[in-house]
């Protein structure tokens, strides 16, 4: 069996939307089981304050507990000091792994000050940048609390092209989270099935600006990407790719990357020297 690539998006108890599913230990452990060879905790750092369902079918229980009479989640504060002391006690419990710390930073354009302020309380080995709200009626909200009263082309070309501004404004992380991100939702009985050509344009626009930043673009299987994103990605000049299961369950640590890694080598990407570097292209 070859060696699968580095999961470099893995959240644990440390995520505040994974406090009562996550496990940092179980998560290493099963690491090792499948043969692993280095797992990057990103927990979420997350500064916006967005508007949730409180009832029906996007209402889920975990968010609706910390959300106001309003409908308004502000995510919690993250302990920083007992997150790198768990990744201490972790690297010694699991020698043979190796573990990168690491952060997912929601909008950090939006959060500058606030995310360095994280940022500088610790080695912080793997850092993304993740798009997950939008301006709507007033208040922030995820794609999927957009769809049913906005066209989702629309919402989809607009978080495109909030994806390219947040390349532009921040410097503080170094991969391209789930550039996907509203694919997970996409409402196909009112819109039809997702085709990325669609959008064209505005994806080339993103991975452009993301490649010329010099940051690496996220390979995330917690949605299959589309080949043909990736496909764009190398013409648009990408060096780098990463691989990102976004599990929040020790379970779906690494799930897809047998597939993820078979496509990546397909577009001209392979290993680095260390089963934890980035992979790099191959012209």
């Amino acid at each position: 069996m070859p060696l699968l690539p580095a999961d470099s998006h893995v959240h644990t108890e440390w995520s505040w939307d994974a406090r009562l599913v996550g496990s940092m230990d179980l998560s290493c452990a099963r690491a090792v089981e499948i043969g692993l060879p280095a797992i990057a905790f990103t927990e979420h750092l997350d500064h916006t304050a967005w508007r949730i369902e409180l009832a029906g079918p996007y209402a889920l229980d975990h968010l609706t507990a910390l959300a106001d009479p309003r409908g308004i989640l502000t995510p919690p504060a993250f302990d920083a000091a007992g997150y790198l002391e768990a990744i201490d006690r972790c690297r010694d419990r699991f020698p043979g792994l190796r573990i990168l710390s690491g952060l997912e930073l929601g909008e950090p354009h939006r959060h500058a000050g606030a995310c360095a302020g994280v940022l500088g309380a610790g080695r912080f080995d793997r850092v993304l940048g993740s798009l997950h709200t939008l301006p709507d009626r007033g208040d922030f909200a995820e794609p999927w609390g957009m769809y049913p009263h906005r066209d989702a082309p629309e919402v989809m070309r607009e978080y495109l092209a909030g994806v390219t501004a947040m390349v532009a404004e921040s410097d503080l992380f170094a991969v391209l989270a789930h550039i996907d991100y509203p694919v997970r939702s996409w409402p196909a009985q009112q819109a039809g099935a997702f085709d990325p050509a669609m959008f064209e344009e505005e994806f080339r626009a993103a991975l452009r600006a993301t490649a010329r930043s010099g940051r690496a673009l996220e390979i995330n299987t917690r949605l299959p990407l589309h080949a043909t994103i990736l496909t764009w990605w190398h013409e648009e000049g990408g060096d780098a790719v990463t691989f990102g299961s976004d599990a929040h369950l020790p379970e779906f640590v690494a799930h897809g990357f047998a597939e993820a890694a078979q496509m990546a080598e397909a577009h001209g990407f392979r290993p680095g020297s260390n089963p934890y570097d980035l992979w790099g292209r191959v012209d």
